[in-house]
């Protein structure tokens, strides 16, 4: 367990999307060994549970909702909970998200509204109930976890990449709005991350293991860092990608 009197992130409060796998999972822990409190959400209960009990095993607390990132009510509820739970909201990971890896010709009406809900609705959803809490108090954190994919069009991905390019809009535009308010806003932009992320919708479990993808520990990290600047410094976007890999 760690030092309750250490930790860069000791008395903040952060929410994390699509926390039961992945990056938002790696998040959840590096967060939590620096002391931050925690709000989880996702759609599989078990997973949650498991985690919590990991986050409060470090010394930190954790409260989560089950919902679907893409309803309106999850996001409410969400931030509803966190000012129940800790009275504030200092950090937010918009980090859900689905690819869906097709040829435009093949690509159907409701794989585009799946990816855009998931990747983009999900995030101005979250933005817009955390951002007003933030506001309030004159200072906070928002991220978006994007892609490699959102900087460089990709063949045979052009639908994820318009998820994710919007993402990044939605990030820099809302620099420029919310920092004058005390609101730090950043973009994370890594390549393929070894996840269970787009398995039988574009990848394999068995090309994942053998790749040499960024582990998702590696994003949490940057995750990490984007969330302990200091009060006059802000990150706005990191690109990742692996050593082994060229950026484009």
């Amino acid at each position: 367990m760690k030092n309750e009197n250490q930790g860069k992130l000791i008395g903040k409060v952060a929410v994390i999307t699509g926390a039961s796998s992945g990056i938002g999972q790696e998040s959840a822990r590096a967060l939590a060994r620096e002391g931050a409190h925690l709000i989880l959400t996702a759609r599989r209960p078990d997973r949650l549970e498991n985690l919590r009990a990991e986050v409060q095993a470090l010394g930190s607390r954790a409260e989560f909702v089950v919902g679907d990132a893409r309803q309106e009510s999850t996001a409410s509820k969400v931030i509803e909970t966190a000012i129940k739970s800790f009275g504030k909201v200092d950090i937010l990971i918009n980090n859900a998200g689905i690819g869906n890896y097709k040829e435009l010709v093949e690509t159907r009406v409701e794989d585009y509204d799946e990816m855009m809900d998931t990747n983009m609705r999900s995030t101005f959803l979250f933005t817009r109930h955390a951002v007003p809490v933030m506001i309030a108090r004159g200072a906070g954190t928002v991220l978006m976890i994007s892609s490699i994919a959102g900087k460089y069009g990709i063949g045979g991905e052009a639908v994820y990449c318009a998820t994710k390019f919007a993402q990044v809009g939605f990030a820099q535009a809302l620099d420029k709005e919310l920092r004058t308010r005390g609101i730090k806003v950043g973009v994370i932009c890594p390549g393929g991350v070894k996840t269970e992320f787009a398995i039988g919708k574009g990848r394999t479990v068995e090309g994942v293991e053998k790749s040499e993808m960024l582990e998702a520990s590696d994003v949490a990290e940057v995750v990490l860092l984007a969330c302990t600047q200091s009060p006059g410094s802000r990150i706005i976007e990191v690109q990742m990608r692996p050593m082994s890999q060229a950026l484009i």
